[in-house]
């Protein structure tokens, strides 16, 4: 479990904490990786378990020249899993803090990666859709300002498209997913595991929209 003082910094756009890098390893049946993290960021002494069950049980992403994002990226682990195993596809990590996405763009260099973009989400191209959301999403920022993070995202995505979050149980899950439904997005639960669901959303003609500001 992280410390309590990254947890309250994690979703800050410039952390105050000092640096203190370190590294942390992920073993996937098919990827073995490891990742330097900071003070400041989001599982910096660990990956996460949620975000590693995302990566174990989540579905296989669309084949060839996808876009595909990483919502709430931090130092990479999803996004950059999702470059390996889709090499001709296009990954976005998505990440508000500048020293995640400092950690995240370093991570990817290290891992060779030529078909991920690392940005701040103002800096998403406006007239692009999205083939597949992944997110371990920042649940701590709040039920209003994590619902206004999906509806700014969910729009994206394209009529064949899909959306797969990692979300703990006693973090609300549960009234996440009828939420989503009831705003138009319909939301089934892909399996429960521990303490974290996986929820897949469907897109809703009624929310196709313009890309966040």
């Amino acid at each position: 479990m992280e410390p309590k003082k990254d947890r309250k910094h994690y979703f800050d756009s410039e952390p105050t904490v000092d640096s203190n890098r370190s590294e942390v390893s992920l073993v996937l049946p098919d990827l073995s990786l490891d990742f330097t993290t900071d003070s400041g960021v989001f599982a910096r002494s660990s990956i996460d378990a949620g975000t590693k069950l995302l990566l174990l049980d989540g579905p296989e992403p669309v084949p060839g020249d996808a876009t595909l994002v990483d919502l709430g990226a931090g130092y990479g682990p999803i996004a950059i899993t999702l470059a390996l195993r889709n090499p001709t596809a296009h990954v976005w990590a998505v990440e508000i803090n500048s020293r995640a996405r400092e950690l995240c763009a370093e991570n990817a260099d290290r891992a060779g990666l030529k078909n991920l973009t690392v940005i701040d989400p103002t800096e998403f191209p406006n007239d692009l859709t999205v083939d597949r959301i992944w997110s371990n999403p920042p649940i701590r920022i709040g039920k209003a300002a994590l619902h206004g993070l999906l509806r700014q995202w969910l729009p994206l995505l394209n009529p064949s498209g899909s959306g797969h979050l990692v979300v703990q149980k006693h973090l609300g899950s549960d009234s996440l997913q009828r939420w989503l439904t009831n705003e138009g997005w319909p939301t089934n639960r892909r399996c429960s595991r521990s303490r974290y669901r996986l929820l897949d959303v469907s897109p809703s003609q009624r929310h196709l929209g313009p890309a966040p500001p």
